[in-house]
């Protein structure tokens, strides 16, 4: 943190040297992760030039900005970022540029937040569950109150409702930007928004047709956002943000007996993860493992097979359909 601030400061210095962006057609919009970028692409169509900081493959946890990055971002239209703590470094840039700094959208500001929990089994939690339902009321600190114990969960984007919310969102500023294309980015929008619905309706209709409400996860746990959605329970060795990635032997013994006891089929892992705990656990208790994909990147090849939130998304439909029944 100390180098990219730091970094942060000389290139704030360098800015002031920078010509003003290229002149080109269309708007430029920079975001921070996958869901932003497809959200940004699918609003805008040919308008504007969207444009994903963030490496194929790479976690977004560790992610640092390049200078070229910087650049990149202090030369945007519209900038599209998700707004939690490993995000910090934004604030202080567009503070930094003042009145040349982009528009910025938070996407965590968009939408009712609510706290990571530690559920019954993770690391360092206490044997009973302690699930904590607090809502934070979004708009007054732009996250609200924040729980004294746990940071809010930053995965906001894995209810398809909350992402109707952000594409409704990056429709309004590129009107704003852009007036003369505005009736294009609302009809975009729509359109966007009867796939995300039709999305939430099949969610809902293999969940209520499922035989069992738990899934089990080997791994950290990003969905919760998605769990809330659909009502579903989970256990998990980490919580979404977690920077572990070994679960201790005593986390592994817990998620192997809730499976047997529950006699729950498949354990999940996230993308790109190691897939060592799942997959000892899956050897262990006869269980299949599967992707559950939070979409917070892509693969490369995923990339480049034309992956988009939606089609993650019904993938895993497909295998939590599996899974719960």
């Amino acid at each position: 943190m100390k180098r990219l601030t730091a970094l942060t400061l000389i290139l704030m210095m360098a800015f002031a040297l920078l010509p003003a962006r290229a002149s080109q057609p269309g708007l430029a919009i920079v975001t921070l992760n996958f869901p932003a970028f497809d959200f940004s692409r699918q609003v805008a169509g040919p308008h504007a030039q969207v444009s994903l900081l963030l490496p194929p493959g790479v976690d977004a946890h560790s992610f640092e900005p390049s200078p070229r990055d910087l650049i990149a971002l202090q030369q945007a239209d519209l900038l599209v970022y998700n707004g939690g703590i490993g995000e910090h470094w934004v604030v202080n840039l567009l503070d930094s540029l003042g009145e040349g700094a982009p528009r910025a959208l938070a996407m965590m500001d968009l939408v009712d937040t609510v706290s990571e929990e530690l559920v019954e089994g993770m690391e360092d939690a206490p044997h009973a569950h302690a699930r904590d339902e607090h809502e934070d009321e979004h708009g007054e600190d732009g996250h609200g109150e924040h729980d004294e114990e746990r940071e809010l969960d930053e995965h906001v984007w894995t209810d398809p409702r909350n992402a109707i919310l952000i594409s409704l969102a990056i429709a309004e500023a590129l009107s704003e930007l852009d007036p003369a294309n505005a009736d294009d980015y609302e009809a975009a929008f729509l359109a966007y928004e009867a796939q995300l619905l039709a999305l939430d309706q099949a969610f809902r209709e293999m969940v209520s047709e499922a035989s069992r409400r738990t899934i089990v996860l080997g791994d950290r746990f990003p969905m919760r956002y998605f769990t809330l959605a659909y009502g579903l329970e989970y256990y998990a060795a980490f919580p979404g943000c977690s920077a572990q990635t070994e679960p201790s032997a005593r986390t592994i013994a817990f998620l192997m007996d809730t499976i047997k006891e529950q006699q729950i089929p498949t354990v999940f892992h996230i993308e790109f993860s190691s897939q060592k705990a799942s997959r000892l656990i899956a050897q262990e208790t006869g269980a299949s493992t599967l992707l559950l994909h939070s979409v917070h990147n892509v693969s490369q090849d995923e990339l480049d097979a034309g992956a988009t939130y939606i089609s993650l998304m019904y993938d895993n439909l497909k295998n939590l359909k599996e899974a719960l029944n």
